[in-house]
């Protein structure tokens, strides 16, 4: 039987109905053009299903528990573990909120609300076949061919980057989707990756009961202030985890028992039952068509400020090729990806109109944040969250800094979250315009304390200013305070 083969004309086509591609596509049917999503999996895409949500869950019941021993009065509450089991939580229900979380990996929910907000859905494999032209392949082979009166958006994300180690592929290593969505939970697990990803599942597989082994070529949270990799690992470590720095796995194999034996640098061997690797990510971006507009397939996809893919061939001339989201790896997490959906949207909309086109910096077109005010939080305990740039980066870049930093656990607000609150806060001061260009905190519930800093580094709120934001006491919130006195008011001495 010969596949049949359709045609559709939209507005608008989004390939990738992941949370980056809802919000293209949500911001282009608001703006009344005709928009349709192609996806070939789950719509809500990784995040819903395999990253943001199911892990959060899953590492939500540790901290809950965590958090309640260590206050008198509720820790006499918290069952201790079932003999025989190192588990923190209850592994059983833990699991099964995870599963309500990830809705049963079901993407009905999620299909219900495009259609309520006017968006097609086609499900296939969507690639480029021509100039704002799209072919999707479904599942039984047939072909529908759609075309687009004014933009495609490219949101097909990233997936987990497999290192070339020797063995490695042949014993079926986990990658973030199956830690995330883990049925039976490994008696030991080893990690490869001292990243977000590899601090996050060791936090959590340590409370699901996991002998775990975290194995970083580096160290802990390489891209965050050394501090912050510091206690997280001093954490992970006092929960009885194995943080190994500094070196590499040479080599991994299948024993006839069927553990996994990881073969280090230094001669050591690590055994286990499986294997996460979360080791970076990789472009979905090997069969979308790219060499139709002079891209080498596999490659990151460059864009402007407004999402506009760059290139060099006359394909693309025409703004009509947009990359959002992982895809186009100016910062590889969710909010920030919705957020480049968001000016996306906006522009193909006004471009569509032939209105004026806001593309300066911080524009309403544009993603200028992405660039020196990307908020990330890791849901490790202490949880870390950083806005802006590290110390290291700020005094690289160029720029005159002052370094501050407070102890979190001197506070009021800590010692009422906690009776043994461990925790640290930096601020990196521009001393040229004394505003704020960096910020982390590492503590229990510091990410609460995130968005605050993001806004003064987008608003560059001067310090004079920062002085009359009054923190509520008493709350981890007075750490604001404590840093400006640290500082000095402007004009005076310190």
């Amino acid at each position: 039987m010969v596949p049949s083969s359709t045609s559709a004309t939209y507005d608008v086509i989004v390939i990738g109905g992941g949370a980056v591609g809802e919000n293209v596509a949500d911001r282009t049917s608001q703006g009344g053009l005709r928009t349709v999503i192609v996806e070939s999996a789950l719509v809500g895409g990784e995040c819903s299903y395999w990253a943001c949500m199911p892990s959060k869950s899953l590492l939500r019941s540790a901290a809950a528990v965590a958090a309640a021993r260590r206050v008198a009065g509720a820790a006499e509450r918290v069952s201790a573990p079932t003999p025989g089991s190192t588990a923190t939580v209850d592994v059983a229900a833990t699991l099964s909120r995870r599963d309500r979380i990830a809705s049963n990996w079901s993407d009905a929910g999620q299909a219900r609300w495009l259609d309520s907000a006017g968006i097609a859905l086609v499900r296939g494999h969507g690639r480029l076949s021509g100039v704002r032209e799209v072919t999707v392949t479904a599942a039984d082979g047939s072909e529908t061919v759609l075309t687009a009166t004014h933009a495609v958006v490219l949101s097909t994300g990233s997936a987990a980057l497999l290192p070339d180690v020797p063995g490695l592929i042949d014993v079926a290593p986990w990658t973030s989707r199956e830690a995330t969505s883990v049925q039976t939970v490994p008696q030991r697990l080893a990690i490869l990756g001292g990243g977000t990803v590899g601090a996050e599942m060791a936090t959590a597989f340590l409370a699901l009961g996991s002998e775990v082994t975290v194995i970083a070529r580096s160290t802990l949270l390489g891209g965050q202030e050394p501090f912050a990799g510091t206690l997280v690992a001093s954490a992970l470590e006092h929960s009885g985890a194995t943080v190994l720095m500094g070196v590499t796995t040479t080599s991994v194999r299948r024993t006839d028992a069927g553990d996994v034996e990881l073969t280090l640098d230094s001669g050591d061997t690590v055994t286990a039952t499986e294997v996460l690797v979360a080791a970076g990510r990789t472009p979905v971006t090997a069969d979308l068509g790219l060499p139709l507009v002079g891209l080498e397939p596999g490659d990151w996809l460059r864009v402007d400020d407004t999402m506009l893919v760059q290139g060099d061939s006359p394909a693309l001339a025409g703004d009509w090729l947009y990359a959002t989201g992982d895809v186009n790896r100016r910062a590889l997490l969710t909010h920030q990806g919705k957020y480049q959906a968001r000016a996306a949207g906006d522009v193909i909309v006004a471009r569509a109109a032939g209105e004026s086109i806001d593309d300066a910096p911080w524009g309403t077109h544009v993603a200028t944040a992405d660039h020196a005010a990307v908020p990330q939080v890791t849901f490790t305990d202490p949880e870390v969250a950083s806005v802006g740039l590290t110390a290291a980066a700020a005094v690289k870049a160029g720029y005159r800094v002052r370094i501050l930093d407070h102890n979190l656990a001197a506070l009021g607000g800590a010692s009422t979250l906690s009776d043994s609150y461990v925790g640290k806060a930096r601020i990196i001061v521009d001393l040229d315009r004394e505003v704020i260009i960096g910020a982390t905190f590492v503590g229990q519930d510091v990410a609460e304390l995130l968005h605050s800093a993001t806004i003064a580094l987008v608003g560059e709120v001067p310090i004079r200013r920062l002085w009359h934001a009054v923190p509520s006491y008493p709350t981890l919130s007075e750490v604001w305070l404590r840093l400006l006195e640290a500082y000095g008011r402007p004009g005076h001495e310190s």
